[in-house]
């Protein structure tokens, strides 16, 4: 059934595959080459059969995400072997470069306390967009959120002021 569906969302978002009509440089460089990248990382063959398919393809994001971010501190509470294969130097703790967020507990209170630490070169991943459309959408809205990518089963956010405000919906 999961799979199924899996179909049904992949099929519903086939006009956004591979970051056709994304006219930013910048913003399709990162939908092609570390969003939606399909060429095997010399890691993959280490996360094989570990987990079930979603979290595996989230796992590789996230460690595609740390190999291009390169940040010195996570913000996780999951998919450490991930982002510490995309990034050795990299520690867990309290960041302000690359942040993952659940929509578990209170979020809203969560994604505020991030609000107040972001700078321009931070990324925040919030996870689980397909329970809380309506969150995404606030999320989407606020100033400070100025380039969005919403993959379905997560979203990308940046918050670098030199650029217009943009969301775009990707085909994951």
């Amino acid at each position: 059934m999961q799979r199924l569906k899996y179909i049904l969302v992949w099929l519903s978002r086939i006009f956004h595959c591979r970051g056709f009509g994304i006219q930013s440089p910048t913003d399709y460089w990162l939908v092609r080459y570390v969003i939606n990248e399909h060429w095997p990382y010399y890691q993959y063959a280490t996360f094989e059969n570990e987990d079930d398919w979603l979290t595996q393809k989230l796992g590789q994001l996230y460690f595609r995400l740390a190999n291009w971010r390169q940040p010195t501190v996570i913000e996780s509470d999951a998919y450490w072997n991930y982002f510490q294969a995309g990034c050795k130097k990299a520690t867990f703790g309290e960041s302000s470069e690359l942040i993952r967020m659940t929509l578990d507990g209170d979020y809203h209170q969560r994604l505020a306390f991030i609000y107040n630490k972001v700078k321009d070169d931070t990324v925040l991943i919030v996870e689980g967009l397909w329970r809380n459309r309506s969150f995404w959408k606030e999320v989407k809205a606020d100033e400070r959120a100025v380039v969005t990518f919403d993959l379905y089963y997560c979203g990308i956010v940046l918050f670098d002021k030199k650029r217009h405000k943009q969301n775009y919906i990707i085909n994951f």
